[in-house]
């Protein structure tokens, strides 16, 4: 595949302007009003396409069915005046799900779904395998004159299935969006079974191109399938529109912000508490008020961790909160803190985990330090923005030395952030698109 930098170079053809506007099929589980970190991507995609001249047809499940929604009416409302069109289905086996779906979760439910979700664990079989059936239904009128593309995003990878069986019907190539990998997932708790691998590889080959948002992780998936000029990346990025009207908390302090999950032992706290314990006896760490906020689920082993660390009067939690509160949080903060991984030496894909919080703190333009394995795809695309300082999990005395400038108000300053914004990545998205096109077509006609 060569150097990994020059993945989003190799596209499959000259595009040709289609008459009128081209037509998208876009395949997006994930979908607002749905909370869920995946729509951020998938809103971007629909709606910058939308701007570039695309007519953009969502597939995603119907917010009736969903556990966890924001503002249906709000989200329908913004649909219309952007332009972008829904098609929404159904769900079957809503208890491998249960979490993200309503279903019979009580009681003799919860039991009877559990021994489901065990067993489609065991075999591999995704737990949104019930949207397929109903997602078909649900394009079962669509024609070849409604499509010119089909885009799938995944996870649930069984959307690339589903795209790759409506390319077969329409007689229109099909694009497959990463936004996690598949069977080589670093933060899978499991291995897949063999037959996972197999329908990997069965949709790679049939695809007209491939998308995945950072190269390393491209790398990775060539080497185990062979994608070749195929694949491409597509970083997350931030939409210049929303973070503008992004209204700062005002903390009354200095305050250290981290926003989401961990993952331990790859993606812990410990390192950045142990980096805290130290400026904490430092002499700018003692004469400036600073604390740690703490916004997401996991507030039982933050507070296990600062108790071992003896910082539990500088961690301030706030729990689960809607995005808008939580983007609030970070254009507050004097520092954003994200991590992909404590341990020094990684697999590729490890390396390739650019998280989508590390965009947002650029497009609110502040300071943000990193712990990541060293060379890793997120420092490296981020960099160029001057806001990102990285560290690997063991550079806990430049760490704080970094920490003694932010609380001192020696913050690192802002350079070439729209490299970062969806309003750059999407035209690349655009071109390719339109080249898949292109390419189908001729080869078609030879």
């Amino acid at each position: 595949m060569g150097n990994p930098a020059n993945i989003a170079d190799n596209l499959p053809g000259d595009p040709v302007p289609p008459r009128g506007r081209p037509k998208l099929l876009f395949l997006a589980y994930p979908f607002p009003p749905a909370k869920a970190p995946g729509c951020v991507r998938t809103w971007n995609i629909a709606m910058y396409l939308t701007r570039l001249g695309w007519d953009v047809t969502v597939v995603t499940p119907d917010p009736s069915i969903l556990r966890n929604i924001e503002d249906n009416g709000a989200a329908s409302r913004e649909f219309d005046d952007v332009g972008i069109k829904r098609i929404l289905t159904g769900h079957g086996w809503r208890c491998l799900a249960p979490n993200n779906l309503k279903c019979w979760n009580k009681n003799l439910g919860w039991f009877v779904g559990k021994i489901f979700r065990t067993g489609a664990r065991k075999l591999g079989i995704d737990p949104h395998v019930g949207w397929i059936k109903a997602a078909e239904q649900a394009c079962s009128a669509l024609t070849a004159k409604d499509v010119d593309v089909i885009l799938a995003t995944g996870s649930p990878f069984a959307a690339f299935s589903l795209a790759k069986r409506l390319s077969d019907l329409l007689g229109r190539p099909y694009v497959l969006d990463y936004r996690d990998p598949w069977t080589g997932n670093p933060h899978a708790g499991h291995h897949l079974p063999r037959c996972a691998t197999q329908k990997e590889a069965g949709v790679l080959k049939g695809c007209a191109a491939v998308t995945i948002v950072s190269p390393s992780w491209g790398c990775a998936l060539d080497r185990r399938f062979g994608v070749g000029p195929k694949l491409h990346v597509v970083t997350n990025g931030f939409d210049p529109t929303e973070m503008e009207a992004v209204k700062p908390y005002d903390f009354g302090h200095c305050a250290f912000v981290y926003t989401g999950i961990f993952y331990p032992p790859k993606r812990s706290i410990s390192p950045f508490l142990a980096a805290l314990k130290l400026l904490r006896k430092s002499s700018q760490g003692n004469a400036k008020e600073w604390y740690f906020h703490y916004y997401g689920p996991d507030e039982r082993y933050i507070r296990e961790e600062a108790g071992r660390f003896g910082l539990t009067d500088r961690i301030v939690f706030h729990g689960r909160v809607p995005r808008r509160e939580a983007l609030s949080a970070v254009k507050g903060a004097n520092l954003a803190v994200v991590i992909t991984s404590v341990n020094e030496e990684e697999t590729l894909e490890d390396k390739g985990i650019v998280t989508g919080k590390i965009f947002e703190a650029i497009g609110l333009v502040t300071p943000v330090l990193l712990i990541a394995p060293e060379g890793s795809d997120a420092s490296a695309i981020a960099k160029p923005t001057g806001l990102v300082t990285s560290f690997s999990g063991t550079q806990l005395q430049d760490m704080v030395l970094f920490l003694k400038d932010i609380v001192c108000g020696q913050a690192p300053q802002p350079k070439n952030i729209e490299i970062c914004s969806w309003s750059t990545i999407s035209k690349k998205l655009d071109t390719l698109l339109r080249a898949c096109m292109s390419f189908t077509r001729t080869t078609t006609n030879a």
